[in-house]
Order: C-alpha cells, then structure tokens, then sequence
C-alpha cells in the first residue's frame, strides 16, 4: 500500500503546505498549521470502490419514516439520557473529569449488555488485568465480553469487521491514533482523524459506538471541536470526584430530547441509578431552620425538588458580596435590586451566600421567587415551613410570570407530601393535587405576604 501523502492546511485562510511552520505563509496567522491527509485520487478505471453503498437519490416523501429500534442498555437511567435506549450505528461521545465514572459505567454496561449481544471493549488506557480487576470488584459477569487493548486505529477496525460487535467501547479517544499521521496521540488531528473513521465504520456496520472523552480544566472536551460534531450523542458526567452523586447530562442528542439528566449514585460495587433523585436533594435538617426553601426545578423531561440555601449576613465591606453556587450570580443582583424596588427590603449592607442542595446546577428563571423567598426568610431570622413549595419568574416591574410545565411540577410537590405552594397565577391548576394548598399570586408584594403570613 503506498503511503498517504501528509500535507499541513491552514485553519484560518486554508491554504495547504508541504511542511509544518510556525506561521502561515498566505495570512500570516501563528500556529494555524494541522495536519492532514491526501486521500489518493480513484484510479481512472472505475475499480475504486464506495466507501459505503453508493449515494441514491430520493424524494422525502419515499423515505421510510419508521421509528428507529433502539436496545436497552440496562441502565434505566443511561436509557434516559440517550432517549430511550441505544441506536444501532449510533455513536456516543461520553465526557467528564478524571475519577469520575466514566469507565466503570461503561463496563458495567457492556458486561451486562455482553450476556445479550455480541460486544467488544477496546482500552488504550488500561491493561486488560487492569479491566478484569475492576470488574471482578464491581462483581460484573465477567464470561461474555471481550477485551483488548490496542491503540491503533486501523488494528481496532480489522479486528471489530471480524468480531462484529454489536455494542462497542473505545477508551479513550485521546489515546487511539492512526498511522497515516505523524502526530502524536491525542492531538487535534489525530484525535479527528480517528473519531471520523470510527463514525464511518459506526454508519457502516450499524455497530453502536461508545467514545470516552477526557476534558481540559476548563471542563471542555480536550481535542478538536469538531469531535462533538461528528458524534450523534454527548453526554456529559458532572459531580465532585469525593462526592456521591453523579448526573450524567446530554448536550447534543440527535435521537432524543436535548438536556436530559441522569442521576447516579456511586458505590463500592459501581454506578447505582437514582429513580426518584427528588427525594436524594430533600435530606433536609429535621428543624425548621431559616433561609431554606424548596422549588421544582425542570430538567430534561421531568421535574426535580432541590433546596435552595441562603445566608444573608451585615456586611463590612465597601462591596458586600454575591456568592452563587448552583445559580447565575447576575441574576441573584438583579433579583436584590427588584426586592429593594417593589418589595422595599434593602440588602445593599449585607452580604448575600446562596447555595443550591446537591450540587445541582438550576439554570432556569423558575428559580427566582424561591431565591428571594430564601433570602428573606434568612434576613428576618424566620424559618419557612418544610412543606412549603415556591417557583416562579419575577421580573423588572415586581411582576410574577408563570414558568412551563406548571403542572407536573406541582403533582411532583403533592406526591412528596407537600401542603401548600407559592405559584405565579398562570401556573395555577383548575384542580391542585389532594391535600396541596396552591396560593397564586401576581405580584412580589402578595407572594412576600403569602410566604410570612
């Protein structure tokens, strides 16, 4: 086989080079070099092949429209996040910091997945010792599913054509490189190179693909940007390395609903599904204390009951501060600034924490009544009752404007014994859920007399 003619492109103007220089000869741009490969031109004779099946042209109306048939995967939760289960010839592209589940969701599901259909894990990082230590911990069928550990990619498809898996995982992508480049392993252009003819041979074969991704301290993917195009699937692992709780979030899916959460608990025996993660973020203190309330948050297709914590303390500083976790710090000024407008409770001498229970991030506005409620409950030293639900969007004018998805928010509240709710008045049901009392309310004044009545 001839060896494929390497060229360098410029990624700001495109113009090609033979060799690699620090800047780019046409436009003058600094390391803008990558390399690239010179697919050889298909011999005149006609005798150069499809990649695939060759291209056929049709209208949209003869395209069979038949829902795609997806496998499970075991996990009900992982289904979830992928919008129902596994597609074949799909690919997945799974990140997330080091330590913090990434491999060992991925066995546990190829090693129950291995006792149905054919499966293969491909491992750049471990040995295979390493993989059958970890799952002999974990007390995984160990019988079934293959392992190897290679790093080439070229190695790793002749090997998947002749075993045909149905489910396959590379761990990671980082590691795995092809010989027609240079470059070492875990560069841009290898990284790139490699996913794109794991995703050809994935569209091929109809093998569902599994790509473990490492991320840069920023907590982006680390590699091109592209990589997140090719795939079908991103999911993202968030929580703290030594902490329990793991949430497994989509940020592109093209099967499926687009922010969906997963929520895992992690043991000595692996990822454990959370079902009903409501009742994790409510360990609440058993006296009632001030400067807790709870809201239903919106994530993915389901509502979440989280805690939501504030400490407004007298401030000695020029500038009092405005510490967020879980919520968006400019929205919490915003908030203070209405409060002192239309409800007349300055904050501007104090300092204000607020802290979201669980590590859950809330990104939504349906959070900015409870987040005031908080605060006032913290800054008159009165605790709210533990049955009591607050959600809502406050705008400029003082106004309460209803959020989506009122409803299953509220039956969620009534399924976990809650007796009243503070809602915005669009929000309000015909008929609440038995044994909840929903008080709506339009404006920041009534909700302020609603919560310390």
């Amino acid at each position: 086989m001839a060896k494929a003619k390497r060229m360098y492109g410029c990624t700001e103007c495109g113009a090609t080079f033979p060799k690699w220089a620090g800047q780019c000869a046409d436009c003058g741009a600094w390391n803008t070099l990558v390399e690239t490969v010179v697919e050889a031109a298909p011999s005149g004779s006609g005798r150069g092949g499809w990649a695939g099946q060759q291209a056929n042209l049709k209208t949209l109306a003869e395209v069979s429209v038949e829902e795609m048939p997806r496998f499970t995967t075991g996990s009900a939760e992982l289904d979830r996040v992928l919008g129902g289960g596994l597609v074949d010839g799909s690919v997945v592209l799974i990140g997330g910091d080091p330590g913090i589940g990434k491999s060992t969701i991925l066995l546990q599901t190829l090693c129950n997945l291995a006792s149905r259909v054919p499966a293969l894990y491909v491992t750049g990082e471990e040995s295979q010792q390493q993989v059958a230590m970890r799952a002999r911990r974990l007390s995984l069928p160990e019988d079934k599913l293959k392992v190897m550990t290679e790093t080439s990619i070229e190695t790793i498809i002749a090997t998947a054509r002749q075993e045909q898996p149905r489910v396959m995982v590379i761990d990671s992508i980082q590691t795995i490189f092809t010989e027609q480049l240079q470059s070492a392993p875990g560069g841009v252009a290898q990284v790139r190179e490699s996913a794109a003819m794991l995703v050809r041979y994935a569209k091929q074969s109809g093998t569902a693909i599994f790509l473990v991704g490492h991320v840069t301290k920023e907590g982006a993917l680390a590699g091109p940007r592209v990589l997140e195009h090719m795939v079908d699937t991103v999911l993202y692992f968030e929580g703290e390395s030594d902490g329990r709780l793991r949430l497994l979030r989509a940020v592109k899916n093209r099967f499926g609903a687009v922010n969906e959460l997963g929520v895992f608990g992690m043991t000595d025996k692996g990822l454990k599904e959370v079902s009903n993660p409501s009742a994790i973020f409510l360990t609440r203190a058993q006296e009632a204390v001030p400067g807790s309330v709870v809201m239903a948050t919106w994530e993915g297709s389901r509502p979440m009951l989280v805690e939501v914590q504030a400490l407004v303390d007298t401030s000695h500083l020029a500038n009092p501060r405005r510490v967020t976790l879980g919520l968006d710090q400019n929205r919490l000024a915003m908030l203070l600034a209405v409060l002192h407008r239309h409800g007349g409770i300055p904050t501007y001498d104090q300092d204000v924490f607020l802290n979201v229970v669980g590590g859950v991030k809330v990104l939504e506005t349906a959070s900015d009544l409870a987040l005031m409620a908080a605060v006032m409950s913290s800054l008159r030293n009165r605790p709210l009752p533990h049955d009591l639900l607050v959600f809502g969007e406050v705008g400029l004018s003082g106004e309460v404007r209803p959020v989506p998805s009122g409803q299953e928010r509220l039956k969620e509240a009534g399924k976990h014994g809650f007796k009243r709710a503070i809602v915005p008045l669009g929000n309000a049901p015909k008929e609440a859920p038995a044994g909840l009392q929903v008080i709506a309310v339009t404006r920041l004044e009534q909700a302020l007399d609603a919560l310390f009545e």
